[in-house]
C-alpha cells in the first residue's frame, strides 16, 4: 500500500503517463518488494535482530521527508510546480523504493519460519505491487489535472501518516 500511495502522488504531477515510466515505476517498486523478503528470508540468523531495531525509524524518517516534501512543494508557485516534471531515474526512485519495501524484510524474516516457497511467495508479491503501483500511477493523473495540489497535500500527510503508524506499531504505542 506505500508503494500504492506513493505512486499516486508521482501520477499526480505526471501530464502524461508513458508506459515506459509506468513500467518503470512497476519494475521499482515490485522489484524492491519482491527482494526484500528474500533478503529477509536469508539473512534470518545473522541480521535481522540489528535491521528490526531500526527498520521502524528508517521508514518512518524517509516517510516523513518524502510526504513532507510533497506537501511543501505543493504550497509553492504554480509556476513552479507547472515546470516540474516528474522523475523515473534510479536517482528518485531508488529511496522511495527502498522507503516502500524496508519492512518486507521483516516478512521475509517471518518467512524463514514458515513451511512456504519463498521464490513463489516473493513472485507474488512483486507482481502484486508492480500492478498496485501502476494504477497508482493511473488514478493520480486521473485526478491530478483537477486536484493536483490538494491531492498533493493529502497524499504527503498520508505518507507522513504511514511513517508514524510504522513507528508507533514497532515501538508497541499501538497494535493493528
Amino acid at each position: 500500500m506505500d508503494a500504492f500511495a506513493v505512486s499516486i502522488g508521482k501520477g499526480l504531477t505526471v501530464k502524461r503517463l508513458r508506459v515506459m515510466d509506468a513500467l518503470k515505476s512497476a519494475l521499482w517498486f515490485g522489484g524492491f518488494q519482491a527482494l526484500f523478503p528474500i533478503l529477509g528470508y536469508f539473512a534470518t540468523s545473522t541480521f535481522s535482530r540489528y535491521v528490526t531495531a531500526v527498520d521502524h525509524w528508517i521508514i518512518f524518517f524517509l516517510l516523513m521527508l518524502i510526504g513532507g516534501s510533497m506537501v511543501r512543494e505543493a504550497f509553492e508557485e504554480d509556476e513552479e510546480n507547472a515546470k516540474e516534471t516528474p522523475e523515473f531515474d534510479w536517482h528518485h526512485m531508488l529511496p522511495i523504493a527502498f522507503a516502500c519495501s524496508i519492512d518486507a524484510f521483516a516478512v521475509g524474516v517471518s518467512f524463514a519460519f514458515m513451511n512456504l516457497n519463498i521464490w513463489l511467495s516473493a513472485a507474488i508479491i512483486g507482481v502484486t505491487t508492480g500492478l498496485f503501483a501502476v494504477a497508482g500511477l493511473c488514478i493520480g493523473r486521473l485526478f491530478g489535472s483537477h486536484w493536483q495540489k490538494p491531492a498533493q497535500i493529502i497524499g504527503g500527510f498520508v505518507l507522513m501518516l504511514i511513517g508514524v503508524k510504522v513507528l508507533l506499531e514497532h515501538l508497541s504505542i499501538i497494535g493493528f
